[in-house]
């Protein structure tokens, strides 16, 4: 049975509180490749609560136990995207027969870049229903005819970090061309610095990338607090009449392309202090100027920003979303429906999104629809701090990212009772 969510804030909109946050999904989960690849050499500290990254290490860990299986051995990984993009590529070069699938969803999210990439320097791989999409049939190890592969940069950075993580695995190496604009450029550097941190060196020159056939040092990969996860405290702060929050870990120097979270919510008049381990948010008065908002590089925060400025009636613009309509939801849809409760229009014009907010209102009570999409839920979590009952879908759903965000709001206030 699904249990949803009920969420209020009584009293005072003060939020005082200190937060430990999950390891980062999107760090752990290049780790634990990168761990697997190196057969050992490289282990993994601070790994991540989050359900994709248990996925990925259960996975991982039965293919380093069992043996090769006559037939191919089915492999689940659920509602896992960044599992089912790395270990695709991952896959083509194990020994053994894979058939590599997900849920429902995940058999309509399109992964054809990827497999034509690794099918052009000879990986065996098949589609098992539908062209273009999951269910994969893999058989590695697979013997490399070239080292030079063309993909596009503007569908999904997991694709090209997929390749570069195998990359120094292969006999021939890998030199990689980069064809148009580079969609959430951190994520593929964040990959190439956690490669360097295990001894791996690469090229980079203009939109090619190289990276020779290579081993593995002996090394630990330290898993930083989620940026992710932070933002959705960036973003309470902004709603909440007075805050100081505290998220223990984080740092200014963070891999991770959503640290741009500091830069964007000092927009709204958060102020990030890194000092004693971690940061300090503060929400400080301060007029919004800035109209155009281009997350590009970090568009896992669209939801959390686009939330936030239609809830402060901003008529923003935003730009660089074009990989929201293939995550766990169509999240553009599901953000110009959600939105639309509170009378607000999410308007789609020549790949920029402005808000119209003239006609924002918040109702005494609200339902939240989550489309199984765990920053659906936790990017509209917020607006508790204005709508006196806030009914979210499908509490479990942030269990994929942040399995503690609900106790985490209660720890800072808010009122929580589950609804079956």
């Amino acid at each position: 049975m699904s249990e949803n969510i009920l969420l209020s804030f009584k009293g005072s909109k003060i939020i005082n509180t200190e937060i430990k946050l999950t390891g980062s999904k999107s760090e752990c989960n290049r780790a634990l490749i990168i761990s697997a690849l190196s057969n050992g050499s490289v282990s993994v500290e601070n790994l991540s609560f989050a359900a994709d990254t248990i996925t990925l290490d259960k996975v991982l860990k039965v293919l380093s136990t069992e043996s090769e299986a006559l037939n191919a051995k089915l492999i689940d990984i659920g509602p896992a995207g960044t599992a089912m993009r790395f270990l695709t590529a991952f896959l083509t070069n194990q020994t053994g027969k894979f058939v590599l699938t997900g849920t429902e969803r995940m058999k309509q999210r399109p992964i054809a870049v990827l497999v034509e990439a690794l099918k052009s320097i000879g990986a065996d791989i098949s589609y098992e229903e539908n062209i273009g999409f999951p269910p994969l049939q893999i058989s590695g190890p697979f013997i490399q005819t070239s080292a030079s592969v063309k993909i596009k940069g503007d569908i999904s950075s997991q694709y090209i970090s997929a390749l570069l993580m195998i990359a120094p695995t292969l006999p021939l190496g890998l030199t990689l061309t980069i064809e148009g604009e580079l969609t959430s450029k951190p994520y593929v550097e964040m990959t190439l610095a956690m490669l360097a941190n295990t001894g791996i060196g690469h090229e980079w020159n203009e939109n090619i990338i190289t990276i020779k056939p290579q081993a593995f040092n002996t090394s630990k990969l330290y898993v930083e607090p989620d940026w992710s996860a932070a933002s959705y405290w960036y973003a309470i702060a902004a709603l909440a009449d007075e805050a100081s929050i505290f998220l223990a870990g984080l740092n200014g120097y963070s891999l991770q392309g959503d640290s741009k979270i500091t830069e964007i919510m000092a927009n709204f008049g958060i102020t990030s202090q890194f000092k004693e381990g971690g940061v300090y948010l503060k929400k400080e008065p301060k007029k919004l100027e800035r109209k155009i908002f281009d997350l590009k590089d970090c568009p896992d925060l669209a939801q959390t920003v686009i939330v936030v400025c239609a809830a402060l009636g901003h008529d923003c613009t935003f730009t660089g979303l074009e990989t929201l309509k293939i995550k766990e939801t169509n999240r553009v849809l599901a953000l110009q429906t959600e939105l639309a409760k509170i009378g607000v229009k999410l308007i789609e014009k020549n790949f920029s999104y402005k808000l119209d907010c003239s006609e924002l209102y918040f109702p005494d009570q609200l339902f939240i629809n989550t489309y199984e999409d765990h920053r659906m839920a936790m990017a509209f979590a917020p607006l508790a701090l204005k709508i006196n009952t806030l009914e979210i879908q499908e509490k479990q759903v942030v269990e994929k990212s942040y399995p503690y965000f609900w106790n985490d709001l209660a720890h800072a206030g808010f009122d929580l009772t589950t609804k079956y």
